[in-house]
């Protein structure tokens, strides 16, 4: 049994609990409170404070790429990273450009945090970060539209980690005014659809999570 310690509504921990669904792992969410993973309990599964965090089998691994990545290695199951050169390198960059660009100090942090986190936990919305994030958004958006292209998923025709990983973010993307315009009409939006019939995505919405924790 995998333990996932999040916070509900992580877009990081909702791509480890989608992984654990694709690879039909056995897994359990343990939800954290807001602001819980600066506590000394999560601090020292996790040292950064960040989420999430896992356990499995007396192993403890935190970061998502390598928890999704372990998560693909330790299960049976239908493969999550490809085993053409190119596609599983394609697969890697787009992983990257949502780590590097997208999240921060773009989109993740100045747009979905303050328009879809802070409302739904009663924090101030800082407007100038909103303002801030959109040039680096737009410029983030084009590229992974490009990569994305009108593939059937990011690596080609096999779901892949770069799908979990991404699909997480840009669902929650798509949940502020500024990025819902800032999709509509790319590959990226039938893409976000396409994951969205997977039961995976279907059974890790924030409504979903909140409802089982």
């Amino acid at each position: 049994m995998i333990v996932i310690h999040t916070v509900v509504g992580s877009p990081y921990g909702r791509a480890a609990l989608i992984a654990c669904k694709e690879k039909g792992a056995p897994h359990r969410l343990a939800p954290l409170a807001p602001g819980a993973s600066k506590q000394p309990q999560h601090l020292a599964r996790h040292p950064f404070g960040k989420m999430p965090a896992i356990e499995h089998d007396g192993f403890a691994l935190y970061e998502t790429q390598a928890i999704e990545r372990y998560i693909d290695q330790a299960f049976p199951g239908p493969a999550l990273t490809p085993a053409d050169a190119k596609a599983a390198a394609r697969m890697n960059q787009v992983i990257g450009v949502i780590d590097c660009y997208f999240f921060q100090p773009n989109a993740g942090i100045g747009l979905v945090f303050n328009r879809v986190v802070a409302p739904k936990l009663g924090l101030p919305v800082n407007e100038a970060a909103v303002q801030a994030a959109i040039p680096g958004a737009r410029q983030c958006m084009s590229v992974l539209a490009g990569l994305i292209g009108e593939g059937p998923y990011v690596a080609g025709e096999a779901f892949s980690l770069a799908d979990i990983h991404a699909g997480a973010q840009l669902d929650m993307f798509c949940e502020c005014a500024e990025g819902e315009e800032m999709l509509r009409g790319t590959p990226i939006a039938p893409w976000l659809e396409r994951l969205r019939a997977r039961p995976s995505f279907a059974q890790t919405t924030w409504e979903r999570l909140a409802e089982a924790a």
